[in-house]
């Protein structure tokens, strides 16, 4: 009844997309947190694109970008093009809570630690980065809930191939699909209470830093 190939290639999908997304979306975060570039606004639409564009139109697009770049690096229906799909997916989720951590912290802790001498990297990951530690928490937390998730744009991109690209999302549309309600109940309600773990986690964890 549980599918446990389409479970690990979830977790392992999902950790892998945050991991990525944390190493990119930490600088462009910082970036659009103070900037003063008039495309600004530009570049944060084109980040929170996702949120509100369907999952199938993104997959859709993608799914034509993989085919023009087949013949250099076959993507359409393997699991680095569910991983590249998810980074699309995902980056709101991560970016979006880091900038308004940094934007919260301000330029004044990074200027402080620079009159006594440390450098812009020493300063961010010594005093920024502890100061934004709820920004750090929450885009960990949502982007990987997230990916836990995703539904219309892995199947757009990778299909339903078992042991490769087939999630636990998938698991759960091809079980109601074949009338195999049990399994649906099973695995629906694994993410359910996995979803609602994560999120009384995260808000356990804010309140927690706020105190």
């Amino acid at each position: 009844m549980m599918d446990w190939p389409a479970i690990w290639l979830t977790l392992e999908l999902s950790a892998l997309t945050v991991l990525i997304l944390f190493l990119l979306g930490v600088p462009l975060a910082w970036w659009l947190a103070f900037t003063r570039v008039r495309w600004k606004p530009l570049i944060e639409a084109l980040v929170a694109l996702p949120i509100v564009l369907p999952p199938t139109v993104l997959g859709f697009y993608l799914l034509l970008a993989f085919g023009y770049a087949k013949d250099i690096v076959p993507l359409a229906f393997t699991f680095e093009g569910l991983v590249i799909a998810s980074l699309f997916y995902s980056l709101p989720f991560v970016v979006q809570p880091l900038q308004q951590a940094f934007a919260d912290v301000g330029r004044g802790p990074m200027e402080a630690a620079a009159t006594l001498g440390a450098s812009k990297l020493d300063a961010f990951f010594t005093v920024i980065s502890p100061l934004a530690i709820r920004g750090y928490v929450t885009a960990l937390v949502l982007g990987f809930a997230h990916t836990v998730g995703e539904f219309g744009v892995v199947l757009m991109v990778g299909g339903n191939i078992p042991g490769e690209t087939r999630l636990l999302s998938i698991s759960i549309y091809e079980a109601v699909e074949t009338l195999d309600y049990g399994r649906a109940h099973v695995l629906s309600g694994m993410l359910l209470l996995f979803s609602f773990a994560v999120l009384s986690t995260l808000f356990l964890l804010n309140r927690r830093a706020v105190k």
